[in-house]
């Protein structure tokens, strides 16, 4: 079997990423932190690695010893990275300077190995057509206007700049599925018969499900035709915020939600005074100047026809049935805690009468 190695694989679409690996049968690598949950990585199959990234000499050790001498991972799919953080310089270090490092170990290693898949984001772009809405085709010059995007960019040119290694740059807009939590947040709103909404004027959403995004990631990695280039990934439709409200409302059996617009700038002031409070507690917030200038952005809709053309990318969900199935997954969990706390409530009165 093909070997590969997942770095990064301890988040929410690390664990998709493994388990398409295994499907496709591939020999599996995942790295992790000391620190990461693992709860979606414990098929037995998984070989799982604990990486220091701030330790190049721990990183070398551990990978220089996982395999016989002589011998590497036929493909490396990078996918450590941070949406939010309560600073640049911790974007910065994450996803520019832990990549650089981990290049380095690579070679100082001997361990480069045959494909090197880099996942970026649609943000490393910045902002397209806002007035005639002309989709994103990855042809534009970045000009990221957000720090995620900016660390993004970085990493994309580092790569650029490295002949020695056999990228291949994914971008992809906004991922969902189950475990997600930023589109959690949007769909539990909705399930309370709310959708907030920013601006006034259209704005044309894409999204991606996670399974397709997995799947993309190898067929991508297993054509000749990617080396050293760039591909943007998403379902080949955009929605409007009120297609986006509906389908989620019908995936919930909510027939009423009441559709709340916030002015720009009233998001601009709860988007400050949240990320002010989070770096005074040192936390990473879900509202923050980048999510404004996210959710200031009109226009996110995406050309795929390169990723297409070069190897067979075609979406088999779309948000139709990702959404179905997300909602799915939110009533399990839901369902499950509700057993939790009523097991939790005997157990306590037992406790009581004992």
């Amino acid at each position: 079997m093909p070997r590969l190695l997942i770095v990064g694989a301890g988040g929410f679409i690390g664990g998709f990423i493994a388990a398409e690996a295994l499907r496709r049968g591939y020999d599996t690598w995942v790295t992790v932190r000391e620190t990461t949950s693992r709860r979606y990585l414990q098929d037995p199959r998984l070989t799982t690695l604990v990486l220091d990234y701030d330790d190049p000499e721990q990183m070398g050790s551990v990978l220089s010893t996982a395999l016989p001498a002589g011998e590497t991972w036929d493909a490396i799919v990078y996918n450590l990275g941070a949406t939010k953080c309560s600073n640049f310089a911790d974007f910065n270090k994450i996803n520019y300077l832990y990549l650089r490092t981990f290049l380095d170990v690579l070679r100082s290693t001997g361990l480069m190995p045959g494909r090197f898949i880099y996942m970026s984001s649609l943000s490393a772009l910045g902002v397209g057509d806002e007035k005639g809405y002309t989709p994103f085709t990855g042809r534009e010059i970045p000009d990221p206007n957000t720090r995620y995007g900016l660390s993004k960019i970085k990493a994309e040119t580092l790569l650029d700049t490295s002949p020695d290694v056999p990228w291949t740059v994914l971008r992809p807009t906004g991922v969902y599925g189950p475990h997600e939590q930023d589109y959690l947040m949007m769909i539990k709103c909705i399930d309370r018969h709310l959708d907030f909404g920013v601006g006034y004027r259209r704005q044309m959403l894409t999204f991606i499900y996670v399974d397709d995004l997995a799947r993309a990631i190898f067929d991508a990695l297993e054509s000749p035709n990617t080396l050293k280039k760039k591909y943007i990934l998403s379902e080949p439709r955009a929605y409007t915020q009120s297609e986006f409200r509906k389908i989620v409302a019908e995936a919930l059996g909510r027939k009423a939600v009441v559709p709340l617009r916030l002015p720009l700038w009233a998001a601009y002031v709860a988007c400050v005074v949240a990320e002010k409070y989070g770096v005074a507690k040192m936390q990473a917030t879900t509202l923050n100047s980048d999510k404004y200038k996210i959710m200031k952005q009109r226009n996110w809709a995406c050309d795929v026809s390169a990723a297409k053309a070069d190897f067979g990318f075609a979406p088999q969900v779309d948000l139709r049935e990702g959404i179905r199935r997300t909602v799915e997954a939110y009533r399990e969990a839901q369902a499950s805690e509700q057993a939790a706390k009523r097991e939790a409530k005997k157990a306590s009165k037992k406790g009581g009468q004992g």
